[in-house]
């Protein structure tokens, strides 16, 4: 059976963990060949190593020249990209009333600078009908407390793929956002300490909430991912696809 992306050149930022780098694996696995990116060397280099068909590249997407040295060395190396999933970024909680300067700007600085940037400076390399993926949330149709800034960064993302799609509409590259709920990832159990108790409980107390009864795994979101990159996928544009078990449809 031929696999889906054989012979893509596939880009997916933020994957030294989670749902980043199961869908690096499973991009490999489907014949991308794959650059992965984060912001730690040594995450990086077991990224790769777990990835296989991949290259590493130590990049902040939020840091231009950084991007700038990742897509001279893509063009230098492969000279396209075929696939891209934007999925570096994250955040934590902080409620109304705490809500800092500091907090604000990295927030919106690792999700919407980041990926604004990450596909601007990809647009030279990106090939006719290409795939370009955005990384969504739960968050941005459900209230969570303390997490209002996040929400925020993450409806900016889902506004960028629908207005993307006209910019792009004469290369016929399609652009699509990835909304995962609750998912087994370190960070999201991290958002609940150290304790290995706590993460425990945040966990079941997510699970508590989704109709499925369990949170998600990585490797579910990279699925859905899989599909968005692939030609299965030729006539989605513009789209958000909750991969959420239900959590946040009911």
């Amino acid at each position: 059976m031929a696999r889906k992306l054989e012979g893509k050149i596939a880009l997916v930022t933020g994957a030294t963990s989670g749902i980043g780098l199961a869908t690096a694996k499973r991009f490999a696995a489907e014949g991308a060949h794959v650059y992965i990116t984060g912001r730690r060397q040594a995450e990086l280099d077991a990224a790769v190593a777990a990835v296989g068909n991949a290259t590493g590249v130590r990049v902040d997407s939020s840091k231009l020249e950084q991007l700038d040295a990742l897509y001279e060395q893509i063009r230098g190396e492969k000279g396209r990209l075929d696939v891209l999933f934007a999925n570096a970024g994250g955040g934590s909680m902080l409620p109304l009333g705490e809500i800092t300067e500091a907090h604000y700007d990295d927030t919106f600085e690792r999700n919407v600078k980041g990926t604004l940037f990450t596909v601007q400076k990809a647009l030279p390399l990106l090939a006719q009908g290409a795939s370009v993926i955005l990384a969504g949330s739960t968050t941005t149709i459900e209230g969570t407390a303390a997490f209002s800034v996040y929400s925020a960064s993450k409806a900016a993302i889902r506004a960028f793929a629908r207005s993307w799609i006209l910019d792009l509409k004469d290369r016929q590259i399609r652009v699509n956002t990835i909304s995962p709920g609750a998912t087994r990832t370190p960070g999201l159990v991290e958002l609940a300490g150290p304790d290995t108790a706590q993460q425990q409980g945040l966990l079941d107390y997510l699970a508590s909430r989704i109709p499925m009864g369990r949170v998600g795994e990585p490797e579910e979101i990279a699925g859905a991912a899989l599909f968005l990159a692939s030609d299965d996928a030729s006539f989605v544009n513009g789209a958000e696809l909750f991969v959420d078990g239900g959590q946040a449809q009911v």
